[in-house]
């Protein structure tokens, strides 16, 4: 019997303007233990894709299951619970800055959970050693560096030991280092731990080395998937483009615009 997808989009459609799509008839299938990233140019729609995983937004139309979930099936008690099956990274960690990082990574456990203080305490000590960072639990937010802001920010992701993981631009603003310690630990924790994980990223050379299946996005639509080698050598132009870096191709410098000459004033000159 098959193992059904972690993560099953079919068609699904949003905007959050009426003549501007930011999905436009999107499907996307996560298998279970995977790590899948989803990729494309700024503003193409795949944190909008990553939002309505989570339950954040509604699809206009189109079918979404999460966990064996149908996310339109569920009163907001039903998406609150499905939420604490999950762990989400934002894109610059979003710590509580009056809490340490002690505090930060109980703060889930606490707050889902009625467990004693002792345990607690064994439970963010090993959230922490998983990341590295046990030496650093009574330090605050203030006193770390971006990496290690990031990497606090994991433990915490992970506090609840959720079975799918959701990861928003997580190599921003790194330094090569950091981002190489942030993408060894994303893997690592999902092989160890038994998670799937989704990967919303730009960074074309972290994640082809770290993932197992790529997404990649045009505005409001998936263009190409495929393993990171077949999409190395795709001869798609949006993707060769997106791959390579390359200034000319299907991806437009320009955002949509009137003539250049009418927002100068020079046709009514002329007229």
């Amino acid at each position: 019997m098959a193992i059904p997808p972690v993560v099953e989009i079919e068609d699904v459609r949003f905007g959050y303007e009426p003549a501007r799509p930011a999905l436009a008839g999107v499907s996307v299938s996560i298998p279970r233990g995977a790590v899948v990233a989803i990729m494309g140019q700024s503003g193409c729609g795949k944190t909008t894709l990553l939002r309505i995983v989570a339950g954040w937004l509604k699809p206009e139309a189109g079918r979404v299951r999460v966990l064996g979930k149908d996310l339109a099936a569920l009163d907001e008690a039903g998406i609150l619970a499905l939420r604490r099956r999950m762990g989400m990274l934002f894109q610059f960690g979003a710590l509580f800055t009056d809490l340490s990082v002690y505090d930060n990574v109980a703060f889930p456990i606490r707050e889902h959970t009625r467990l004693p203080e002792e345990l607690i305490h064994d439970l963010v000590m090993l959230k922490l050693e998983a990341v590295g960072l046990r030496g650093a639990a009574q330090r605050m937010p203030s006193e770390l560096s971006g990496g290690m802001a990031r990497r606090v920010a994991l433990a915490r992701a992970i506090a609840l030991d959720p079975e799918l993981m959701l990861y928003d631009e997580p190599f921003t603003g790194l330094d090569p280092i950091s981002l190489g310690v942030i993408a060894r630990l994303i893997r690592e924790l999902n092989d160890s731990l038994g998670q799937t994980s989704i990967l919303v990223s730009h960074d074309v050379a972290e994640c082809f080395d770290l993932v197992d299946h790529v997404y990649i996005m045009a505005p409001a639509r998936v263009v190409a998937q495929g393993a990171p080698a077949e999409l190395r050598v795709a001869d798609h132009p949006f993707v060769h483009q997106f791959v390579a870096g390359e200034s000319d191709g299907p991806i437009p410098f320009h955002y949509p615009a009137p003539p250049y000459g009418t927002d100068l004033g020079l046709d009514s000159a002329r007229g």
